[in-house]
């Protein structure tokens, strides 16, 4: 599918349990069959008090997903930097990739942690992404490290 090809999609904020539910298939099928990330470690403590987005096809199809972690929470996982929002579990459905729609949910979580008092973001960037990254702002800091048997790096953009 080509970014011509690629029907009108809209990001919205998950809701209700219809909408997470199609966020976690999106997660599955990117995570865990297509990178075999274990199931355990996907699903945590954090998506139940989080903001998802999600990117539908014009005929509902889930195609895309995201996640931000905000407020208190993002403290403790960001090292307590004051107003650092956290963007994680980002997936596009290999059908929807190349097409812009990975960028569209950054900036779709972007303004979901600036509405709710972000004023930098933070990531943990598989590494073969981070040019993806870097194209969209986020500055690449510290070592890399393992995260579910992948290397990953931390990234942070201001908004």
């Amino acid at each position: 599918m080509t970014a011509a090809e690629v029907p009108a999609v809209t990001v919205r904020v998950v809701d209700g349990e219809t909408d997470l539910e199609l966020a976690r298939a999106v997660r599955r099928e990117v995570f865990v069959v297509e990178q075999n990330v274990p199931e355990e470690l996907e699903y945590d403590e954090y998506d139940a008090t989080s903001v998802h987005l999600l990117a539908v096809g014009a005929d509902g199809a889930a195609l895309g997903t995201a996640r931000l972690i905000f407020g208190e929470q993002a403290r403790g996982l960001t090292g307590g930097v004051e107003g650092r929002v956290l963007l994680g579990r980002l997936a596009v459905v290999a059908a929807a990739r190349g097409t812009g729609l990975g960028a569209e949910l950054v900036r779709a979580v972007e303004a979901a942690g600036a509405a709710r008092g972000g004023v930098e973001v933070e990531l943990h960037a598989q590494v073969r992404a981070l040019g993806f990254y870097e194209r969209l702002g986020y500055v690449a800091e510290g070592p890399v490290y393992d995260d579910a048997g992948i290397p990953h790096r931390t990234m942070t953009r201001v908004l």
